[in-house]
């Protein structure tokens, strides 16, 4: 049974880095929306600093990390770096693009939640949201 939220589920749909292709990012914050959650999308260029502080002063608890560009490796070590040294370890860092099935395992393992690849399911990524943040958010 699912644990019923007493506020909407906050989340951050996030461009980083010189990626400017932001069609899947509008679109999954739109799903998001649509599926009930309160959606701060934050543009394109922006940097893993800009997206922790923009979590931060947002009170999110999810940040989904919409990357195409092929620096994974890079952004996503450096947002959990940055969340880490700023105590911010009940937010789930999610995301999804053009990420090797490998690199999804390595990142999983530094704290990134479930990646998702083009073409999933929007079903799929809102229930992961909505069962991650009931199980570790406290509201």
């Amino acid at each position: 049974m699912k644990k019923t939220l007493n506020r909407p589920i906050r989340v951050l749909v996030a461009k980083v880095g010189l990626d400017g292709h932001d069609r899947g990012a509008k679109v999954i914050a739109t799903s998001l929306r649509d599926a009930g959650m309160e959606v701060i999308y934050t543009g394109l260029r922006q940097t893993p600093e800009m997206v922790v502080n923009t979590a931060i002063q947002e009170d999110v608890d999810a940040i989904g990390i919409s990357i195409l560009s092929g620096a994974h490796m890079t952004v996503f070590p450096k947002v959990m770096a940055i969340m880490k040294q700023k105590q911010l370890d009940d937010v789930l860092v999610t995301g999804g693009g053009i990420i090797p099935e490998g690199d999804m395992k390595k990142l999983q393992e530094i704290g990134v939640g479930e990646l998702f690849a083009p073409g999933t399911a929007m079903k799929d990524i809102v229930d992961y949201i909505e069962n991650w943040v009931a199980e570790h958010r406290k509201f």
